[in-house]
């Protein structure tokens, strides 16, 4: 196994690793320890270059450093990808090269689950670093964070609901809601129980049938989702999908969801809010599973209650970015990177 690190002139380390006898090729990307070692998932998707794995990782780290200062997190911003199919191409052999690859960083990059992998896959992380979280057992373990992800998206979309339009109510909401992956499932059930009523999309066709005949759900293909009507887009795939050509297609009052990344550029928010649309600024909204990892990271003994006083919290700063782009009438995603960095800020200075 072998570690290159990258120049970057916005994050504090970049490293490619390469294990030729697994196959592995990926990289670990730390965009800032200021409020504590990086944390953020291991994701392994199929991309098409190493060039669209290393802008992946570059965003989706930068992206923690926000999530965990919204959430309030003793922990600084990492991310971590691998470049294969994690259906076919994924090994113990390859994970347990990456431990030790995650293991030479001592503690400064700390990882869990993300898309393509499970809490059995960070288990065999395990064997080689003690710097990995949502394991499936153990004192602390805080396993699949899945569903508390889900939990805060949910509070979110209410939220966001209730500042639009005056009641948090989601009985009759139409909600379409792209990628049925872990996330996405929860959240749809949580939104069934609530009322609504979904349109869904997913690169896999038996995802679909199955929402259908679970939740009631309309399929649409996933080139369609961005058009259909409904009240409320919220987004639960990959990231990036907010952008030039999918904006004008918007038919929703509301874009809140799970994904990473979704707005492919500043400019997509102020295309968002001159449209009328109110975005939901993503990380904060998915910020849940990260809280979830933390009980672990921070070896806290009543992880229920921190977890619900964190969405609690979570939801509070929602709703105070949202209060303070309508008062100043400027996208929610300005306000809240402003009041993050602002936190960092001061965390610095004590």
């Amino acid at each position: 196994m072998t570690m290159r690190q990258i120049s970057s002139a916005t994050h504090e380390a970049i490293y490619r690793v390469e294990d030729a006898a697994s196959g592995l090729t990926g990289f670990i990307a730390i965009h800032s320890t200021q409020l504590g070692p990086a944390a953020g998932g291991l994701r392994m998707r199929p991309y098409e270059s190493e060039t669209q794995a290393l802008e992946d990782v570059r965003r989706l780290s930068e992206g923690m450093t926000y999530k965990n200062a919204a959430a309030g997190l003793p922990l600084g911003g990492g991310k971590a990808v691998i470049i294969g199919d994690p259906a076919t191409q994924k090994t113990p052999e390859m994970l347990r090269a990456f431990g030790r690859a995650i293991h030479s960083l001592t503690g400064h990059y700390i990882t869990a689950e993300d898309m393509g992998m499970s809490p059995a896959d960070m288990g065999i992380l395990a064997e080689e670093t003690p710097f990995v979280a949502g394991l499936a057992s153990g004192e602390f373990a805080s396993g699949d964070p899945s569903p508390i992800t889900a939990r805060g998206i949910f509070n979110t979309i209410r939220t966001a609901k209730a500042h639009k339009t005056g009641s948090a109510d989601l009985e009759g909401v139409t909600v379409a809601v792209q990628g049925l992956g872990h996330v996405g499932w929860h959240l749809c059930r949580l939104l069934t129980d609530a009322g609504a009523e979904l349109i869904v999309t997913d690169v896999d066709a038996s995802r679909l049938e199955k929402a259908k005949a679970e939740f009631g759900a309309r399929p649409v293909a996933t080139t369609k989702i961005y058009s259909v009507q409904a009240h409320i887009f919220a987004p639960c795939a990959i990231g990036g999908i907010l952008n030039e050509d999918t904006i004008p297609q918007l038919q929703v009052g509301i874009v809140a969801g799970g994904a990473n990344n979704q707005l492919a550029g500043p400019e997509d928010a102020k295309a968002l809010h001159d449209r009328g649309i109110l975005y939901a600024p993503d990380f904060i909204a998915n910020g849940g599973g990260i809280i979830n990892v933390a009980t672990e990271i921070l070896k806290i003994a009543d992880r229920e209650t921190y977890v619900a006083d964190k969405l609690s919290a979570l939801d509070a700063t929602m709703s105070e970015v949202l209060n303070q782009a309508h008062q100043q009438g400027i996208s929610p995603d300005a306000v809240a990177i402003a009041s993050v960095r602002k936190r960092m800020a001061r965390a610095a200075a004590a």
